[in-house]
């Protein structure tokens, strides 16, 4: 009775928030983990997320590194931050995306975020309410899911077209829309499949979410960080077809997943999510959450202004040199198939076929099998929502990336079937 054994306690774990963020990429990367083979002398080497920051080669900009010392030493920055974020950091998103669009925003378009898994849950946050519903891609990023069951969001699902570029099956989308649809998520460069839309297919996008009445999230978390014959556009080009909510950080393009800076940004020139009151429940959700952290902020103008084209060159010739490497070494591989050589982002999505190894049941199988007796960490389909696919990271250094398919190729040698 003294150490409360027999005493009946009325509080107990929430289930539901350990289902849900059982499929985040962090929980099935953490099931990886576990089933490695400690007495492996051998370097693990990971394959299954999207941080090359570890790599020396993939270190971010001198720039930015000396925005960030020159922000804490100033002693301007230990203060709590404004609700949306400081102005001189908004107004420095602004003017940066401003670039690449047609009109222009100003920094009451911009609210700052705790990168961009934040900007997901403020954004899928100011739009649920009972009965809502909201369409996300398959395969796509997992969080989205689990947050959405979080919130009580439901969920449909529209495919991406291996066939046709991982293209949005537009069809799909018009089906499955009805009173409750209050948007879609399109992940433009694409994870996990390394896809980047043309301007026609977002403009079919745009008009597709326009005549349904529903808003596009639009996650650009790779924006720019394209290396094939499609150049980048961001969704926002179309903000005066139908209203378009950005989501982004300077995690991917910066190289700087820790420093925890994103954003929510309101791509309406017309000015319908202000009539709507979306503009209000972000604001709403902001001042119920964490705020990014205030020297970063401060940091960002001379980060944004100051770091060279030369450092994003740099990482865009790695990530092409990567993906070069990994669509060669996976078409050696007899057990798995690639659709489309990657064009963007840091992933590629591959076909594996079960039937011709010996042992192993599905993907999540192959995966766990895989680091134990390989030390490589490659995300099952099922985790992005297609089942005996895998999610394969190109973006780590390239001696390492070449190990690490040659291991991943003998593994599927050993549980070759035999003819």
């Amino acid at each position: 009775m003294e150490n409360g054994s027999l005493k009946k306690w009325r509080f107990q774990g929430n289930k539901a928030l350990t289902t849900s963020s059982g499929f985040t990429v962090r929980g099935v990367l953490e099931s990886l983990r576990e089933n490695l083979n400690v007495n492996d002398p051998r370097p693990t080497i990971p394959l299954g997320h999207g941080d090359p920051s570890a790599f020396p080669c993939f270190r971010t900009a001198t720039e930015a590194e000396d925005a960030i010392v020159d922000a804490v030493r100033s002693a301007k920055y230990n203060h709590y931050p404004p609700t949306v974020g400081l102005l001189p950091a908004r107004r420095a998103v602004a003017e940066y995306l401003n670039r690449d669009l047609p009109y222009k925003l100003s920094p009451d378009d911009v609210f700052l975020t705790l990168g961009c898994i934040q900007a997901i849950e403020v954004i899928l946050t100011s739009l649920a309410h009972p009965g809502a519903n909201i369409l996300f891609p398959r395969p796509g990023f997992p969080y989205y899911e689990s947050l959405a069951a979080h919130i009580h969001l439901e969920v449909r699902h529209f495919d991406l077209l291996p066939e046709k570029g991982w293209e949005v099956d537009l069809d799909a989308v018009e089906a499955l829309v009805d009173e409750n649809t209050v948007a879609m998520v399109i992940i433009n460069p694409g994870n996990p499949c390394g896809s980047v839309y043309t301007h026609q297919h977002l403009q079919k996008i745009a008009e597709t979410a326009r005549n349904l009445g529903i808003l596009v999230i639009a996650d650009e978390v790779y924006e720019h960080l394209t290396f094939g014959s499609t150049p980048y556009v961001p969704m926002g080009v179309f903000g005066s077809i139908v209203p378009v909510v950005t989501l982004g950080s300077i995690s991917k393009r910066l190289i700087v997943p820790g420093w925890r800076l994103g954003w929510v940004v309101t791509s309406d020139p017309n000015g319908i999510l202000l009539k709507t009151g979306i503009a209000d429940s972000i604001k709403g959700v902001l001042n119920i959450s964490s705020d990014p952290i205030t020297f970063i902020q401060g940091a960002l103008p001379q980060i944004l202004e100051k770091t060279k084209e030369d450092f994003y060159s740099k990482i865009i010739d790695i990530l092409r040199k990567d993906a070069d490497i990994c669509y060669g070494k996976i078409v050696e591989i007899p057990c798995i198939t690639c659709p489309n050589k990657p064009e963007g982002g840091m992933f590629m999505m591959v076909k594996l076929n079960i039937s011709l190894l010996e042992g192993i049941n599905d993907d999540m199988d192959f995966a766990l099998q895989l680091a134990k007796e390989e030390s490589v960490m490659v995300l099952p389909g099922i985790a992005v929502g297609m089942k005996n696919w895998l999610r394969v990271t190109f973006a780590v250094d390239p001696s390492m990336l070449k190990e690490g398919l040659e291991r991943m190729n003998s593994f599927c040698q050993r549980h070759a079937k035999k003819q």
